[in-house]
């Protein structure tokens, strides 16, 4: 892995890109830079696009499986800092470590994204998936995103508006290609001290409130990490249930008519009383759990006999037990998908990018 220094950015040859993702899994890069600046960043990605060589851009890898046969091409690893506030807004690099920018949140009294500690990744991929967990989403307080416009070739600054955020998705994961984020800007709230109003019925039970009630913010915060450890939601080098992507797959939005069908298909094959989750989505839409369709057909805590199995603490996480291959877990994935769809006629969809390999 022969490697050179140029300047600043750190250039590496035929370099392993499974340390850089949660799942551990993938095989090595062409070429992988590491740019510290904006302009770091800029120019790699220019140089690669002019070369027309392919583009990987890595942030805290949370979200990224990687084929096993790598990547023929570019991997830009994003590693730039900076966290400013001024008042109740707040900015931050793509880089930055996205849970240890909420800490320093909490820390200054601010509310509004405290329910998204925890999270792993860098805070540049919060707009492109529009994180959410614990009632929260990114696209309730970011004012601005600072990014570089591949086609135009320039910094552009988008409103919120103009991100088009949706659930688990924005203008830049519908358009991959064209956006590199550069900065994060958000407007937060102070609450003295308080939370932002809890919207996820869980956490208020465990903090003994009721929903839409404000709690002390650091009690948001360690109630929201220890709710997620329990998953296996929180990095840990020593837990193999925290060797994966977090959610594998996004909670289906369904229409009305296709929920009264899934509906019935629930009640088929699992007896008259049954219930299954459902939560306004939207006129005519209605969102149900990923997890409960996984758990309900079959696929419980721990399933799997290979190096690639569901954990042991959530159903919706997917796992290296130390020594999967890629394959190993798309094989589980594909095998998950296919008994939901057999069971209740919906077909999940994967949360994570997939690089050189697909469901």
């Amino acid at each position: 892995m022969p490697s050179r220094s140029l300047g600043p950015v750190l250039e590496l040859h035929d370099a392993p890109l499974a340390p850089l993702t949660t799942f551990r899994l993938g095989g090595p890069a062409t070429r992988l830079i590491t740019a510290t600046t904006d302009a770091e960043v800029i120019t790699a990605v220019q140089e690669a696009d002019d070369s027309g060589v392919p583009l990987l851009l890595i942030g805290g890898g949370s979200n990224l499986i990687i084929g096993d046969k790598g990547f023929d091409g570019t991997a830009l690893r994003i590693a730039t800092t900076g966290f400013a506030l001024d008042g109740t807004r707040l900015e931050v690099a793509a880089g930055e470590v996205w849970t240890d920018a909420v800490a320093r949140t909490v820390e200054a009294g601010l509310a509004g994204i405290e329910c998204l500690s925890g999270i792993p990744g860098s805070a540049g991929a919060t707009p492109i998936q529009n994180v959410g967990a614990y009632g929260q989403e990114v696209s309730s307080t970011i004012s601005e995103v600072v990014a570089y416009d591949r086609r135009e070739r320039t910094t552009v600054t988008l409103t919120n508006e103009e991100c088009a955020f949706s659930y688990r998705a924005s203008r830049f994961k519908a358009d991959p290609e064209r956006y590199v984020v550069l900065r994060v800007r958000f407007e937060l709230e102070d609450a003295q001290g308080l939370s932002a109003p809890l919207r996820y019925a869980e956490t208020a039970r465990v903090l003994g409130v009721e929903a839409g009630e404000r709690v002390p913010l650091t009690a948001a915060r360690e109630t929201v990490l220890k709710l997620r450890a329990g998953k296996g939601m929180v990095l840990d080098p020593e837990d193999h249930d925290t060797w994966s992507a977090g959610s594998f797959f996004t909670n289906p939005i369904l229409t009305d008519e296709e929920f009264a069908a899934f509906h019935a298909r629930v009640k088929e094959r699992l007896g008259e009383e049954a219930q299954p989750p459902a939560f306004a989505a939207g006129p005519g839409r209605v969102k149900t759990s990923a997890a409960w369709l996984i758990d309900k057909a079959g696929f419980t805590k721990g399933y799997g006999s290979g190096p690639a199995r569901i954990s042991t603490k959530h159903t919706l996480a997917l796992t290296n037990r130390g020594e999967a291959t890629t394959e190993d877990l798309l094989a589980l994935a594909r095998e998950v998908v296919a008994g939901v769809r057999d069971a209740f006629g919906i077909t999940l969809v994967n949360e994570p990018v997939t690089v050189g390999v697909s469901l």
